[in-house]
């Protein structure tokens, strides 16, 4: 639609018949490469795309299309930018990971069967290549919901979507319809209202919600909000309406996206929940080529909480850009702060109310000790009989037993003559781990303080050589905030000097033979002297988060060194040849770190499970994954 207040209509100019579709047609084969009348139009299937998605994936896209009615106008009628926009879609599905497409309605200017029949051609472009929902404007039709038969119900009503496996269901006027798609491994609902939404039509989205009530829910419709020319946005008359009847009622609402007015904008509301809900305005039929088919990617990253938004004209991308006029390179990518922007959002949180994360239930250690496991500790009363006290103290003499059985159980000690606030238990645990419980420990330098875990004496681990490979895996978590000295604290080790095993090229022959240490930039470092070289490959990873619990794995293929922080490969692994570990036959150790074969400072934070395989585990393998 034009600017708030113009009038639908016929228009400018009387409207032609049926030669209006023929320019266009040959276009649409040309550039997606098929026969428009061979052509299905059931479609949104998104099974033959040129592209996989993958709906498990964490990080997705949304691809939402606005007002087009500028390139269905009459004899004005130009679809080539939209068919340059659908093209661009189906083949970056995979890489951009787009889940699915949403039109805003007034997909025509005037509504007519004319123009919906070029723009029904001019869609097969992007049917049973990827899943998509659209609805009417006010350029479509007239009226509410409740007007019965149209053009544009001919086309787009929900016989055209039947066989696409995202189709919930249309309202039995046809002009509502709803589509669940699964992405980042959970379902979400799109909601797509007509324009003018009728009581009938209302009790209908109301049913429909009820019927899904875990779901978070993308309202999509014409009309809900306008913004002025800084970008604020605020609620139509009728979008008070819809607002008051139906979107603060429902906390499953957290976005809703609509188009009609410009420029675009952007607000954000609280329901009657107390919870946020983003209102945004997307439409740039007012630019350079009736908006030239501009598309924005909702780019959802539920690990940082964020979604990431750009507007751009894939049209314009694909042009050779030293072919580029001025006014396509100006419309080439809109970067103002309506039109490429970032929302911050704790999905968890805000999913709270009507979907509550159900965190997995602890696993045995017999569902965590797959062959070559050689030590698995936890915290929970399988590891430590008689615990389960959040904030009791781990007495000294206390036994960690070895959950696979074969001896290498953990005794604790203090260091230094420590108080007994040194080691506590506690229930926190990382939402991956096997076993719902950690040990707390509050070591620090001044005073040199900390409490350790201990191999008895005679344990298999504290001789293994490990020639074959090994993996080594914990969870950890440092507080927030991150007080004191706590540089170079040792998350675990083997007790003895490298210059005892014959090692002469290290930093230090009093190191000891195997550690994992925090830096006091906070980076993770793994120093291994290994059993056959002479050497001491160290990786070392990124500045570590305060506040979040990490799972770290060190993996040795027998020949090399890869450390991961939460599934995720480090970039500083060194390429130095390592094989085993140059262990001395003295205690392995949870919790500190020797230097001269003296322990000083303990650690500080949380640690959880601990596994030593020997053999390379795969990232699929590591303690996080189910089974």
């Amino acid at each position: 639609m034009e600017p708030v207040g113009e009038q639908r209509g016929v228009g400018r100019r009387a409207l032609l018949q049926a030669a209006l579709t023929t320019p266009a047609v040959g276009a649409i084969a040309a550039t997606m490469g098929a026969s428009p009348a061979s052509a299905d139009r059931d479609g949104g299937d998104g099974e033959r795309g040129e592209g996989r998605f993958d709906e498990q994936s964490p990080r997705f896209a949304l691809a939402v299309m606005p007002d087009t009615q500028y390139l269905f106008d009459a004899d004005s009628a130009d679809p080539t930018p939209l068919l340059g926009t659908f093209k661009y879609l189906v083949a970056e599905r995979e890489d951009a990971n787009i889940a699915f497409m949403t039109h805003l309605g007034d997909v025509t200017e005037h509504g007519t069967d004319q123009e919906l029949d070029l723009a029904d051609k001019t869609f097969r472009a992007i049917d049973k290549k990827m899943p998509y929902s659209i609805l009417a404007g006010n350029h479509d039709v007239h009226s509410d919901d409740q007007r019965g038969d149209s053009p544009y119900l001919r086309v787009f009503g929900p016989q055209r979507f039947a066989k696409s496996p995202t189709f919930g269901g249309a309202s039995p006027d046809g002009y509502n319809s709803y589509h669940v798609i699964k992405a980042g491994g959970r379902p979400w609902l799109i909601l797509a209202l007509d324009w003018r939404l009728s009581d009938k039509g209302l009790q209908w989205a109301q049913s429909v919600l009820d019927a899904h009530r875990t779901l978070p829910v993308i309202l999509t419709t014409h009309e809900l909000v306008a913004a002025d020319e800084s970008g604020k946005a605020s609620l139509s008359g009728y979008g008070k309406q819809l607002w008051d009847r139906f979107i603060r009622k429902n906390d499953q609402i957290f976005l809703t996206l609509n188009g009609h007015f410009w420029p675009p904008g952007r607000t954000t509301l609280k329901n009657d929940a107390g919870n946020d809900v983003h209102a945004h305005i997307t439409n740039y039929q007012d630019r350079y080529y009736g908006g030239a088919g501009m598309i924005r990617l909702y780019h959802f990253d539920l690990v940082r909480k964020v979604i990431d938004v750009e507007t751009f004209s894939p049209w314009f991308l694909a042009r050779d850009p030293q072919r580029r006029t001025p006014l396509e390179a100006e419309t080439l990518e809109l970067t103002g702060p309506v039109d490429r922007f970032s929302v911050e959002i704790d999905f968890e949180a805000r999913f709270q109310g009507f979907a509550p994360v159900v965190l997995p239930a602890p696993r045995p250690a017999s569902a965590v000790t797959p062959r070559g496991t050689v030590a698995y500790w936890r915290f929970d009363a399988a590891g430590i009989p008689g615990a389960g006290t959040a904030g009791s103290p781990i007495a000294p003499g206390t036994v960690v037993r070895d959950l696979t059985g074969q001896g290498n159980d953990l005794v604790v000690q203090r260091l230094n003559s420590s108080a007994p606030g040194v080691l506590t238990w506690s229930s926190e645990h990382h939402t991956g781990q096997p076993a719902h419980a950690s040990l707390r420990f509050d070591g620090g330098k001044n005073p040199d303080r900390g409490a350790i875990l201990e191999a008895v004496a005679g344990a298999p681990v504290n001789s293994m050589k490990f020639r074959s490979g090994y993996t080594i895996e914990a969870f950890v978590k440092l507080p927030a905030p991150f007080q004191g000295d706590h540089a170079w604290m040792g998350i675990l080790s083997w007790e003895g000097r490298n210059g005892d095993a014959g090692k002469t090229n290290g930093w230090s022959r009093d190191e000891p033979t195997c550690s994992l240490n925090l830096s006091p930039e906070r980076f993770v470092q793994y120093v291994v002297y290994p059993d056959v070289q002479d050497a001491s490959p160290t990786s070392w990873s990124h500045a570590v988060p305060t506040g979040e619990w990490m799972h770290l794995a060190v993996v040795n293929n027998g020949q090399a060194t890869v450390m991961y922080v939460n599934g995720s490969k480090i970039a500083r692994n060194p390429t130095q040849p390592s094989t085993g570990i140059a262990t001395l036959g003295k205690p392995f150790v949870i919790g500190a770190t020797q230097f001269a074969q003296k322990f000083g400072q303990g650690f500080y934070g949380w640690i959880g499970d601990v596994r030593i395989s020997s053999r390379p585990l795969k990232p699929t393998e590591f303690l996080t994954t189910y089974k």
